[in-house]
């Protein structure tokens, strides 16, 4: 507990001390008042008691009413009570903290000022410090606290010196604020950045992906430059033998009367176009023992697996299945799939009317409708003159009508082609068929399908210069046919005034193993038929013809044969064609 200032210190002198100012940290400086400035305010005191007394009127404690100067004699202090020996106002002796044995006569005045008296004169003397207090302002130290050791004398700083220790500074939470948005506004800066990067490659990598598609499709389309000419169509950049195509041979066999037509259903998967290549009946084909035979004897000889393997040889092609189709399947289809509409290019007689004369069952034209049995009739018909190739045309435009009208789901055009009810040749399945004609009737839809006729001479053999469009283009193959040598080549010339004879010649011709060349006809009739050779090594070859035309064997003369041909035989009136 700290003394108070006016109490003595035997550290600090004697007497009592007064207020002089505040130090450099606001605490207060004492020092001790000069002895005779105390006795002069003490003496005030003393007067200042002399002139009120709060107990003159209780008799017999110090009181005089009769003022005769005599003080009874005061008792000693008892219980604190009035009288008892305490004297409050200081009128027994002085009190002397510090010992010093000189009486006091007045009362302590904190101001070191008398009661009656002004201004005293300072005294100049040392600064005095009461217990607890600072030192010198050159010795100043931080006050002790209780219960903390004493200050060595070395300067001691503690927290609460700094008032922003135990006071925050408001500002403070404004400078957190402000890291805060700083940090904030950086990390949505870096953000941004970094999705506007994301943007930039992901942008990046479409581009890309554009580029490459699009060379891509320009390569696929033969549309680079430098490597295919502006004219070229899609697909002509792949190598037509690095193509992929699926191929199926159909057989239309003329029910009633002899006849086939073949054709080949091409699916290019890889340019994704469609075709129907026709084949005539005058192909060459290798029979099976190596003799050369012709594609309609191949149908009629060796059935279907036999004339796939030979048209594979021939053409360079992978014929995965045969289709046989008679014509009452093929007017059935037809029906199916709801008529056909196609362009017409010859009247077509019904072969069911018994008058001469009568309504053609087709008429030609542009957009006919033509029903099942109309379609048969158009397929197989070939008017008085015209080659076997016209009526092939006729063929591929009944197919492609037909392709064209119907479903190119796989499932729709399976069920279409289970409905006919028809047996198929291995390994061709309903399934396989249906599936393979629904991928060429939607291009056909779509416009990518076309009809072209494989180019055959006269000899029925392929050169490379005719047969490339269509062997080596559609086909992907290479023409491959039986060597001419291996076959007697025969021209034929009519001269009988009747056209189909030479037709009919050919096919017997063929038939018989010969190679047939075209010799026209002549200006004239004749009366006699003429088989004519030039070699004597041909001699048993122009017997054989005239036999096999059924003509007799005086018929047979040297001479000078027609160009390229080995035998030519030039027909006569006498010539029977139901006689060979």
């Amino acid at each position: 507990m700290n003394n108070r200032y006016d109490t003595g210190d035997a550290g600090y002198g004697a007497g009592p001390y007064e207020l002089v100012g505040y130090d450099d940290y606001g605490r207060p400086v004492y020092r001790q008042i000069p002895a005779q400035q105390a006795q002069q305010a003490q003496q005030a005191q003393q007067a200042q008691q002399a002139t009120y007394d709060p107990y003159a009127q209780q008799q017999g404690y110090g009181y005089d009413p009769y003022a005769t100067g005599q003080q009874p004699p005061v008792p000693p202090y008892d219980s604190g009570r009035p009288g008892s020996g305490y004297d409050p106002y200081g009128s027994q002796a002085p009190y002397d903290p510090y010992g010093t044995g000189t009486q006091q006569t007045t009362g302590y005045d904190p101001y070191g000022q008398a009661a009656n008296s002004g201004q005293q004169p300072r005294v100049t003397e040392q600064t005095a410090y009461i217990p607890h207090q600072a030192g010198p302002a050159e010795e100043a130290q931080a006050p002790v606290r209780p219960g903390e050791p004493e200050d060595d004398g070395e300067r001691d700083y503690h927290t609460e010196q700094f008032a922003f220790v135990e006071e925050p500074d408001g500002d403070s939470e404004d400078v957190i604020d402000w890291l805060k948005f700083t940090e904030n506004r950086t990390e949505r800066r870096e953000e941004a950045r970094r999705r506007a990067r994301s943007r930039i490659i992901a942008l990046l990598v479409v581009l890309a992906l554009v580029a490459v598609g699009g060379v891509g499709y320009l390569w696929y389309a033969g549309k680079l430059p430098g490597l295919s000419s502006s004219g070229s169509k899609p697909g002509a950049g792949t190598a037509a033998g690095a193509q992929k195509r699926d191929v199926i041979v159909v057989h239309l066999h003329i029910t009633g009367k002899s006849g086939t037509s073949t054709a080949l259903l091409v699916d290019n998967t890889t340019t994704k176009q469609g075709s129907t290549v026709l084949l005539p009946n005058s192909l060459d084909l290798s029979a099976d023992d190596g003799s050369t035979t012709t594609l309609a004897k191949s149908v009629d000889d060796d059935g279907s697996s036999g004339t796939r393997d030979q048209l594979d040889t021939v053409l360079g092609t992978n014929i995965q299945g045969t289709w046989r189709l008679d014509t009452p399947y093929l007017q059935n289809l037809v029906d199916l799939v709801g008529n056909i509409d196609l362009d017409t290019n010859t009247d077509v007689p019904d072969p069911d009317a018994k008058k001469k004369g009568a309504e053609p069952l087709v008429h030609k034209g542009s957009a006919q409708t033509l029903s099942g049995k109309m379609a048969v009739a158009y397929a197989t018909y070939r008017a008085s003159g015209e080659s076997q190739n016209a009526q092939l045309e006729r063929f591929g435009q009944v197919m492609q009508g037909v392709l064209r009208k119907l479903s190119s789901d796989p499932s729709a055009a399976t069920v279409t082609v289970q409905t006919l009810a028809q047996i198929l040749d291995p390994p061709l399945t309903d399934k396989d068929l249906g599936t393979f004609l629904a991928k060429l009737a939607d291009l056909a839809k779509g416009g990518a399908y076309k009809t072209a006729l494989l180019p055959v001479q006269a000899d029925g053999t392929l050169s490379a210069q005719t047969s490339d469009s269509v062997v080596k283009d559609i086909l992907g193959g290479t023409a491959k046919s039986p060597d001419a040598g291996s076959a007697v080549r025969v021209s034929v010339q009519n001269a009988t005034g009747v056209k189909d004879d030479t037709e009919k010649a050919r096919v017997v011709l063929l038939n018989g193993g010969f190679t047939f060349l075209e010799g026209g006809s002549a200006s004239g009739t004749q009366a006699t038929s003429k088989v004519v050779y030039s070699d004597a090594s041909h001699k048993a070859d122009a017997t054989e013809v005239a036999k096999t035309l059924g003509l007799p064997a005086g018929s047979v003369t040297k001479g000078t044969a027609s160009s390229g041909a080995d035998v030519s035989v030039v027909l006569g009136q006498d010539y029977r064609p139901g006689s060979s």
